[in-house]
């Protein structure tokens, strides 16, 4: 049966059997001092909020038996799946697959592309390693998402108006729905975020339907009652 989530601009109405979350770019690389943000100039501290609200969705998911996706943003070794357009962007302090005090910045394989402790996979879920901004450019997640029959995402992680933004522009594009969590996102831009949230609910949920941890969890633990 489905639960419906209070959120922005409507409830959200889901089946768990049908939805999956997916955790965007929650990366040593973008939280931690070192990593890929630190070297464009941000402050990384301002990503370590969205932390326990994925924890608690994690939890919540995980308790109910939903499918459970992370993604990871980073190149190959050899970066020729790195467009030079990204990878000559700016004036950073360091840039891809530079060294730096977690490996080579943004390259798979190395401990800044890990996931953050708290939040590390459990054995059989999923681990999407994207090239691109989109979760679905370049990746096995679609077909991943059809052989499952999943119709409806509930979607967190960093950046709020990059990452988690694409992905969702990308889901709407395929017909799937998304919730996203937004107090499981963050950016380096308070007002980015702030921003970005509205622009996926605006106009009756052009892109989909805003809510937070907490009414998510709460609706998987009446359904389960």
């Amino acid at each position: 049966m489905p639960i419906a989530i209070p959120a922005e601009p409507s409830d959200f109405e889901f089946d768990p059997a049908r939805t999956a979350l997916i955790v965007i770019d929650m990366q040593r690389d973008f939280l931690e001092p070192g990593g890929f943000g630190e070297t464009l100039g941000n402050g990384v501290s301002l990503l370590a909020a969205a932390i326990g609200p994925c924890k608690v969705a994690l939890d919540a998911a995980r308790a109910n038996g939903m499918l459970v996706i992370h993604t990871r943003e980073g190149h190959r070794p050899d970066l020729s799946d790195a467009p030079p357009a990204k990878v000559l962007r700016g004036a950073p302090s360091k840039r891809i697959g530079d060294p730096g005090p977690m490996g080579r910045i943004l390259v798979r394989g190395e401990p800044g592309h890990d996931i953050v402790a708290e939040l590390t996979p459990l054995p059989g879920e999923p681990v999407i390693d994207k090239p691109g901004k989109g979760a679905f450019y370049a990746t096995e997640l679609e077909p991943m998402l059809r052989h499952r029959d999943i119709e409806a995402l509930l979607v967190a992680g960093v950046t709020t108006e990059v990452c988690v933004h694409t992905t969702v522009r990308e889901a709407n594009d395929r017909g799937f729905r998304c919730a996203v969590l937004g107090d499981a996102c963050a950016s380096y831009f308070p007002e980015f975020h702030a921003m970005a949230l509205r622009m996926v609910s605006a106009q009756g949920g052009i892109f989909g339907w805003v809510t937070d941890t907490a009414a998510f969890a709460a609706s998987l633990q009446g359904d389960r009652a």
